[in-house]
């Protein structure tokens, strides 16, 4: 069994552990405000339709906001650009909460969920902060990458639980209010620790053009877009169906569950020595997700859709670890936070479509009905990771990357296995 050292060794640079913590804390908004939401809105109309579509139009607006903000940080620094941006995020959720407990016409609703848009992609930040530190040790910088997609998972085996709970048992509001003081906590607290921020790019380094223009980058999104509304999907579904089930406080259980497999799963892979293809298991895991989609159609019973939601969730955090690999390796240093942020832009648009599509399948059809919406995702993954496949295969040589040596060995092992 591999040793643990590697996740020791990542620590050992000053000011890393300060740095996740507050990711951590900034990244709980993630996993409670669009669960939240739905959650406050079933509770106060019983719309899934609602909550589906205000859920989809938050995520929706992150999608659009969030690569302009982080493309305005790689230009100008995080403290300068994050610290507006969410006081602007901060303001809207405020005003989304009123409007929702006011029970104010349903367009007030919308307008505040896109002013919301204004949330940075912290995970993207924290990420930005590793590459700047282990950008030329592969092996750190692996591990570094599997120990931030450990944090997002114990953010989602948490954020739903706190969030549904508080909503259920406290007041409908009170699981989106934390999670906005969540993002308070987590970006000033980032933002505070300026030893290790990444040195910004001034204009005169930046191409004028997007991140997004990049062949690899293209793939990776439009597949994330997929993969997003496996995840919004399920998280409506699963409310809607544990409530069938009388128990829709065991949402929040069950969906941990979820975030679980894949948080163990991520942390066995942080420990590997990986060879071969990082594009070659990329297009495993995309498969693997989509595959791990069936079992939901013979859903039954709560007991039963938390083992499959386990089982599916092994195949997450691992592909999540190697597309950031390959973000890096596809993306210029000077856009690198830009980069990582399209691919949470993808997922945040799938997570709007797939909780949206999900919320009506729900309302028209039944919560069982619903777990259709996923498996038809996956299958839409699938076909794009084939379809795509090359464009991630070998990487372009792109200045300042300290990934292109090790790439080079990479795409030479790969054409001796083919």
């Amino acid at each position: 069994m591999p040793s643990t050292s590697p996740y020791r060794a990542i620590f050992a640079a000053p000011g890393t552990k300060g740095f996740s913590a507050a990711g951590f804390l900034g990244r709980m908004t993630l996993s409670m405000a669009g669960i939240g939401v739905v959650t406050m809105v079933s509770e106060l109309t019983g719309r899934y339709g609602l909550a589906g579509a205000l859920s989809a139009m938050l995520a929706l607006s992150a999608a659009s906001i969030g690569p302009q903000i982080s493309r305005l940080v790689d230009r100008h620094g995080q403290r300068r650009v994050l610290r507006p941006a969410t006081l602007v995020a901060l303001t809207a959720v405020c005003g989304l909460l009123l409007s929702a407990h006011r029970g104010w016409p349903d367009w007030t609703l919308f307008v505040f969920a896109a002013g919301a848009g204004c949330v940075p992609s912290v995970g993207s930040m924290v990420r930005a902060r590793w590459a700047a530190i282990y950008g030329d040790s592969p092996r750190e910088l692996h591990a570094a990458y599997a120990w931030e997609s450990i944090v997002d998972e114990v953010c989602f085996i948490l954020g739903p639980v706190i969030s549904i709970g508080l909503s259920t048992t406290w007041f409908p509001e009170a699981g989106p209010l934390l999670a906005a003081c969540f993002l308070a906590a987590g970006v000033f607290s980032l933002t505070a620790q300026r030893a290790t921020e990444p040195v910004p790019h001034p204009r005169g380094q930046h191409t004028g053009r997007s991140a997004l223009r990049s062949r690899g980058l293209q793939v990776l999104v439009v597949t994330f877009v997929a993969t997003g509304a496996i995840f919004g999907a399920i998280d409506v579904v699963t409310v809607a169906f544990a409530e069938d089930e009388g128990h829709k406080g065991a949402a929040s259980l069950v969906l941990a569950v979820y975030a679980l497999g894949s948080c163990l799963a991520g942390a066995v892979f942080g420990l590997l020595r990986l060879s071969g293809s990082a594009s070659r298991r990329w297009l495993w895991g995309i498969c693997a997700i989509a595959v791990s989609m069936i079992p939901l159609q013979l859903v039954g019973n709560l007991p039963f859709l938390a083992v499959a939601l386990f089982v599916a969730g092994l195949a997450i955090a691992p592909t999540m670890v190697t597309t950031m690999a390959l973000v890096e390796r596809h993306v210029p240093r000077a856009h690198l936070t830009e980069g990582m942020t399209w691919v949470s832009t993808g997922l945040a648009v799938g997570v709007a479509l797939g909780s949206s599509a999900a919320g009506w399948v729900v309302d028209a059809a039944g919560a069982r009905a619903g777990y259709a919406v996923p498996a038809v995702a996956g299958v839409f993954a699938a076909a794009v990771a084939f379809l795509g496949y090359r464009r991630l295969r070998p990487a372009p040589q792109r200045e300042g990357s300290g990934a292109d040596g090790r790439q080079d060995h990479e795409d030479r092992t790969e054409q001796r296995v083919a």
